[in-house]
């Protein structure tokens, strides 16, 4: 291959500047309707009126510019320009968080980091209110809405790119496993769609709501990947991911919430039955059930040999699973009221949104208190840890970015309408969907 001929082309070549397109201003309907609701004016967008050039220039001086641009960097522009998160390709790679909570053990925290200042990047409308959590993945986001559609939206502009109709609200988390989504509905129907379509692969039918997200294990031996899924038949639900047959069924005492989480060939997920079941995810069988002290609306996060979840009276435990017993709980100071939120675990640090409308820092070693943040709002939202920076909603209506270190607040954002699903957090970028029917992405400007 003659390099020359791909970088100068024939005997004539041309440097064409192209015009760029003005932009659509956004009408008062596409606006949000509230101060820090994503209006934007033409400063904003910059001047993207300029006019068009055909310069016919010699092929020497284009073999001259072209070596001039290879050596400044034009190839990595180039990748660059190819990566769905504006980076380089490795980058683009980095640009996931494809279940809730972002990993298997649900544990909330994101890689990289962000700015002490977010930016409004775009905004979409679905139809009904969002209670569900987005996921990033393939440089798409994936989220549904109480209008009973699951959609799929470009993470670089919020541009639709396919809806699917599931019959019923969707307020569980999506999950992507390899080419599928996998969502469940408030009817208790297990999906699994499509991702570059959105067409259904398959369904599942549990025997109640489908409140929390998904999980995936891998299976034995060559038998594929398996879904894991927790419903309000009370039952956990293990189905292969190819397919949507039943491999295996758990059995609790009532109603199951939150998602499950999975590490070490263990899965690990709470429950109305206010108790924290530990389950082997080879064949189903129970292996622990320690009592929570009360019943558990959100997911566990697993992390080691330890679990970290709230409850409905007030208390974070954490559960020591090599000997099957609570190692310490910290209680909500203001009357008990409930964690909703499932919590982020850090390096050193767990960090849970509670009813008494507080986020609350604590030890991860011992669970003793280093700080609360006050919202004036329920914080159902999940908080996500990114570098030295925490990302939180609440049902005030604002999104906060605090610091990680004390719980000072760093940025908010008036979205006007409340949050309780949680920030989906990759490559930069925050998405989370509000009550008001909105998808919100910020970042750097």
């Amino acid at each position: 291959m003659n390099i020359w001929k791909i970088i100068t082309g024939t005997a004539h070549a041309f440097f064409v500047l192209v015009p760029r397109p003005r932009p659509r201003f956004p009408s008062e309907k596409d606006r949000g309707r509230g101060r820090g609701r994503g209006t934007r004016t033409k400063d904003d967008l910059g001047d993207r009126g300029s006019a068009g050039f055909l310069i016919r220039l010699p092929v020497p001086m284009v073999r001259l510019i072209a070596v001039a641009w290879l050596v400044t960097g034009g190839i990595g522009i180039g990748l660059a320009a190819a990566a769905p998160s504006g980076g380089s390709t490795n980058e683009a790679a980095a640009v996931e968080w494809p279940i809730f909570r972002g990993n298997a053990q649900l544990a909330g925290v994101a890689s990289g980091a962000l700015p002490e200042k977010l930016a409004l990047l775009w905004n979409f409308k679905t139809g009904e209110a969002i209670k569900s959590s987005a996921v990033i993945g393939r440089g798409r986001v994936f989220i549904g809405s109480n209008d009973n559609k699951l959609y799929a939206l470009n993470l670089r502009d919020g541009g639709k790119l396919w809806e699917f109709n599931a019959g019923d609200r969707v307020e569980a988390p999506p999950l992507i496993v390899d080419d599928l989504v996998v969502v469940g509905t408030l009817k208790g129907t297990l999906f699994a769609v499509d991702a570059a379509t959105g067409k259904a692969r398959w369904q599942y039918e549990t025997g109640g709501k489908i409140m929390g997200s998904a999980n995936w294990i891998p299976g034995p031996g060559n038998q594929g990947k398996r879904i894991l899924v927790g419903s309000y038949d009370n039952v956990m639900h293990c189905v292969a991911a190819a397919t949507g047959k039943v491999v295996w069924t758990y059995e609790t005492g009532n109603y199951i919430n939150g998602a499950p989480a999975v590490s070490d060939g263990k899965t690990v997920f709470g429950g109305c039955d206010a108790l924290v079941h530990v389950v082997s995810v080879a064949d189903g069988k129970e292996i622990a059930k320690i009592e929570a002290g009360a019943y558990i609306a959100g997911s566990a996060a697993m992390v080691g040999d330890r679990v970290y979840v709230g409850h409905y009276e007030g208390q974070l435990i954490c559960v020591d699973l090599s000997q099957k017993k609570i190692a310490w709980q910290y209680g909500s100071p203001n009357g008990g009221a409930p964690f909703f939120a499932s919590p982020a675990v850090g390096a050193d640090r767990v960090v849970a949104g509670s009813r008494d409308q507080s986020v609350h820092c604590v030890a991860r070693k011992d669970g003793a208190k280093l700080w609360t943040f006050r919202t004036r709002g329920d914080v159902d939202s999940s908080p996500v840890i990114c570098g030295d920076k925490v990302v939180v909603g609440s049902t005030d209506g604002r999104l906060y970015l605090l610091s990680l270190g004390e719980g000072r607040e760093l940025w908010s954002y008036e979205i006007g309408a409340p949050i309780t699903g949680s920030p989906a957090v990759a490559g930069g970028i925050v998405v989370v969907g509000t009550e008001d029917g909105r998808v919100y992405a910020f970042g750097r400007k």
